[in-house]
């Protein structure tokens, strides 16, 4: 397979990793050949050391329109229901990718350039940081098939948007501009050129303590989860857990002596 057919396209420009999607002739929606591709993609990132920073971004005009349907059966006869059944593929696929952005041991930005509708929305908000592009949008668009927000978009709509807006996107299925998306709080900024302002983002969480990032990412996502005097211990313990890194030593250190600290990820 060659690098312009090749499903997922993988570079490392320094110390950050750039992931593309690239079905762009199909708004890069999901097979199950590209999920594969994808964690492989994931896969070098995390066994590179020198990599401490990834972008996910799609080919073309579009970041990711969810799952591509030839992928299930609809032909008319027996066991259609079976084989239009979209369970099975969300277990195998989409479920995985959303857990794998979640626990990389490296922070992950997601580069939205262009609309990013149905799962390719939830994948994209399950990165931790979402740079859109002046002409990306999010679009909810289970409703209009009969379906529901998956691949972790019911849970990451309510939490990104609170109750109202996530009921009112999810239900009509209206798209959601950039500029707006960015008001309410779905993604942290819009950019002319998102995959240049995500690879410069990257840079910059790169060169910071990286398990302390992770570490941030795990704390802030379950937050809702525990009470708050639950959450002071895992607070407590994480902050132990860091104490004892060479980055705490090393920024500890560069404060005191009134200089840059030199991070390593360790």
């Amino acid at each position: 397979m060659t690098e312009s057919t090749a499903s997922v396209l993988y570079e490392v420009r320094g110390a950050v990793a750039l992931v593309t999607l690239n079905r762009p002739q199909a708004l890069n929606s999901f097979t199950r050949e590209m999920h594969q591709a994808l964690w492989a993609a994931l896969d070098q990132a995390e066994a590179n050391p020198t990599v401490r920073a990834l972008v996910l971004t799609g080919a073309g005009r579009g970041f990711c329109a969810g799952l591509d349907l030839s992928e299930l059966d609809f032909t008319p006869g027996p066991g259609l229901l079976e084989r239009a059944d979209p369970g099975p593929v969300i277990n195998d696929a989409f479920n995985p990718t959303t857990r794998r952005l979640q626990s990389l041991r490296m922070p992950v930005v997601a580069a939205v350039n262009g609309v990013a509708a149905g799962a390719g929305a939830s994948v994209a908000m399950a990165c931790d940081i979402v740079v859109a592009s002046t002409q990306a949008s999010f679009v909810q668009a289970f409703s209009k098939i009969g379906l529901i927000p998956d691949a972790g978009g019911s849970w990451l709509l309510v939490e990104r948007l609170g109750l109202p807006r996530a009921m009112a996107l999810a239900m009509t299925g209206d798209k959601l501009g950039a500029d707006k998306a960015k008001e309410w709080g779905l993604i942290w900024d819009v950019a002319e050129d998102a995959v240049a302002a995500a690879l410069a983002l990257a840079d910059k969480l790169a060169l910071m303590p990286t398990q302390a990032l992770v570490a941030t990412r795990h704390l802030l996502r379950d937050a809702g989860t525990r009470s708050l005097d639950a959450h002071l211990n895992i607070e407590r313990d994480t902050q132990s857990a860091l104490g004892k890194t060479k980055d705490y030593m090393e920024g500890v250190t560069a404060f005191l002596e009134k200089r840059a600290p030199h991070f390593k990820g360790e």
